[in-house]
């Protein structure tokens, strides 16, 4: 049987919650926001999403072996919860709202380790490739923690949590955002000892207006911080100085000449860069420059995080690529896989890198929406065309209804290019226009899915 995170009396006086008991339960040994999700001896907290109601799953969650719920005090005669809780011999944690009980209860449950080294990375781009790279580091040297995959929302995050365990001596948490308040609530529930910004850029600029006010949200990730704790800051990013301002804690700069270890870099095009550091040569398989700034504020962390070289080294060698982002793989074309994510900043990135190739055969540069750029779209994806027209593509194929600014631009200088919104009219037109030997960049917005073209551009199953 798996051991209790916490108590149901502990958890609710901690955070003000009502306690309806009616099991021989003591506490909970997992938590789960998804009622498919929950395991025997689980808290279940009922969410209110978009289009569904956690509160119409409790009994579900009961039925799966959750030994209590997380509900608020407005739906209870609603749903009949305590009825139902009665009935089946299961405990209810009553709250005004679930998602701030959610967060509260994964505060006070961190809180419970006192030695753990906290350590929260945020930014516009590259976060969660540096929490991967972080993490790979310091797992040589400490047991550690970290989110999985993308967890790093309002829920992600306090779920990721509930993976602390009494043997973790490191966690390595990413905070991502889509609204106003949401790296406060999140630093809140953390309270990073070590805090690092990879950089500002205009990704989620939809929600937030302009680049200040993305500023002044991501430092938010600095705002827990005691006077002995770490905010790391990229020297060269242009908002470096904003990021500092009135930050309690020891502020650094970090940049690849901040560090005396560091004795420069060589690329190896698509198999990485090779580091060389302390007198090694480290071989990081990541391609292109922004994955090097991400090794290198990883090894920030790593160096206030007391870890060896021989850590660092290890560390970046065993790391591999994420599903859609930098991945390359090999078929009748090579594949550059960089459709995760996209905003201008990295997708101008990605157009430079394949660009400083030297590759045999033609470049085809497949790009799609940036999303979540609001009213600063259609200036963006002018500039993404201005960018293709001076780049070093002999094939464009653009997809999507917000690009459409890109093949104005392109239109105007009279360039070559495909355009359509239509995924199977674009894979059709790529599988005639690609030949052996192509490198093909796939880049663009999660919303877009372009990682269906691979089968078609590699002739292998390669999506993941």
């Amino acid at each position: 049987m798996a051991t209790n995170l916490m108590e149901f009396d502990e958890l609710s006086l901690s955070i003000g919650a009502r306690l309806f008991r009616f099991s021989q339960e003591k506490g909970f040994s997992s938590v789960a926001i998804d009622s498919r999700a929950v395991k025997q001896g689980g808290l279940f907290i009922a969410l209110k999403g978009a289009s569904r109601d956690g509160h119409d799953f409790v009994t579900r969650a009961f039925e799966d072996g959750a030994r209590a719920a997380m509900v608020e005090s407005s739906k209870l005669e609603k749903f009949d919860l305590v009825k139902t809780a009665q009935k089946m011999n299961k405990d209810l944690i009553v709250v005004e709202n679930t998602l701030k009980g959610f967060q509260d209860s994964a505060r006070v449950y961190l809180e419970k380790f006192p030695k753990l080294l906290k350590i929260g990375i945020t930014g516009s781009s590259g976060k969660t490739t540096t929490k991967e790279i972080t993490s790979s580091i310091l797992s040589c040297e400490k047991n550690t923690v970290m989110n999985k995959g993308n967890l790093n929302s309002e829920t992600g995050l306090p779920l990721s949590v509930f993976e602390v365990l009494s043997c973790h001596e490191a966690c390595v948490l990413e905070l991502g955002m889509n609204r106003q308040g949401e790296i406060c609530e999140l630093a809140e529930v953390l309270k990073p000892n070590i805090a690092l910004v990879t950089n500002i850029g205009s990704a989620h600029i939809e929600f937030f207006g302009s680049k200040s006010k993305i500023v002044n949200e991501k430092k938010c990730i600095f705002k827990f911080l005691k006077d002995d704790d770490i905010a790391l800051i990229p020297r060269d990013d242009e908002y470096s100085k904003e990021l500092s301002g009135g930050v309690r804690g020891k502020v650094k700069f970090y940049a690849q000449d901040c560090f005396s270890e560091f004795e420069g870099t060589r690329s190896l095009g698509l198999d990485g860069t090779e580091i060389f550091w302390a007198g090694e040569r480290i071989r990081f398989s990541l391609p292109g420059k922004h994955c090097l700034d991400d090794a290198m504020a990883a090894i920030a962390i790593a160096k206030e995080a007391a870890v060896s070289d021989e850590a660092i080294k290890r560390g970046l060698e065993s790391v591999r690529p994420l599903f859609g982002r930098q991945e390359i793989l090999r078929g009748r074309t090579t594949v550059i896989r960089d459709c995760y994510n996209a905003n201008p900043e990295s997708t101008e990135q990605s157009v430079e890198f394949c660009d400083s190739l030297d590759w045999p055969s033609r470049k085809v540069y497949v790009l799609a929406d940036m999303l979540e750029l609001g009213e600063q779209s259609q200036t963006a994806h002018a500039r993404l065309g201005c960018i293709l027209s001076e780049s070093k593509a002999q094939g464009i194929f653009l997809f999507g209804n917000e690009i459409k600014a890109a093949c104005r631009y392109l239109e105007e200088k009279n360039m070559p290019f495909f355009h359509t919104d239509d995924i199977d009219k674009l894979s059709q037109a790529l599988d005639r226009y690609v030949q052996e030997g192509d490198l093909v960049l796939l880049k663009g917005s999660r919303g877009c899915a372009l990682e269906r073209l691979t089968d078609t551009l590699t002739g292998v199953n390669n999506v993941s």
